[in-house]
């Protein structure tokens, strides 16, 4: 049977504006006809609101018809003109110019160079490569590793400034919770100055001569 689209609210509106019998209901929405009667008796669902399933395309008006004159019958739910809405939907993976294909090592290459903290998802996701190129570039086991050069995408056209900021800000900020997980101290990070810089050094006081 097909998924009921909001099957409590579903019931609510069965209860409330129909005959059917609490097994029809329960059978239809996918609910144990105790749970239907308490939503009749006010115990269950009391603050939702009903959804009319003739309305939203999953009973036909023939099928609710037949069910309300014979107690045995049991509905058949229709496939709902909202449930593609519903879906949620793959992101299709990047799609990059024949005549940009070509660069997309080097691309890989900058961030193997220069942002090794970037997962390798991310640069297949960014690039719309493969984790297996990345690694043959890493390894130099690629076709072309002699003629591969490093260039950042934003230069070779493979993706947008904002992009590459995003991607590399959010493997920073993750590398940086990670160090700090570990105790790990960036050496590049701020350090202690010397008080001498900071105008903290404290002056002995003058000696007095003796009068």
């Amino acid at each position: 049977m097909t998924d009921i689209l909001m099957p409590k609210a579903t019931a609510v509106w069965l209860v409330d504006n129909t005959s059917l019998t609490f097994d029809q209901i329960a059978d239809f929405c996918g609910l144990h006809p105790l749970e239907v009667r308490g939503i009749a008796d006010g115990e269950v669902a009391r603050d939702i609101r009903g959804a009319d399933p003739i309305g939203n395309g999953q009973l036909s008006r023939e099928e609710l018809d037949a069910a309300q004159a014979s107690p045995a019958y049991r509905m058949k739910a229709q496939k709902s003109r909202h449930a593609e809405l519903l879906k949620p939907t793959k992101k299709a993976p990047r799609y990059t110019p024949v005549s940009r294909r070509q660069d997309r090592p080097d691309a890989i290459a900058w961030f193997l160079r220069n942002h090794p903290e970037v997962p390798d998802s991310q640069i297949a996701r960014l690039l719309g490569t493969t984790k297996a190129t990345i690694d043959q570039i890493r390894n130099r086991s690629h076709w072309n590793s002699a003629n591969i050069k490093p260039v950042d995408p934003v230069t070779l056209g493979l993706s947008t400034q904002l992009e590459l900021d995003a991607v590399v800000r959010k493997a920073a900020d993750k590398k940086a919770k990670d160090d700090a997980k570990a105790g790990i101290v960036d050496p590049d990070g701020p350090s202690l100055r010397p008080a001498s810089e900071t105008g903290a050094v404290e002056t002995a006081p003058a000696e007095h001569d003796e009068d």
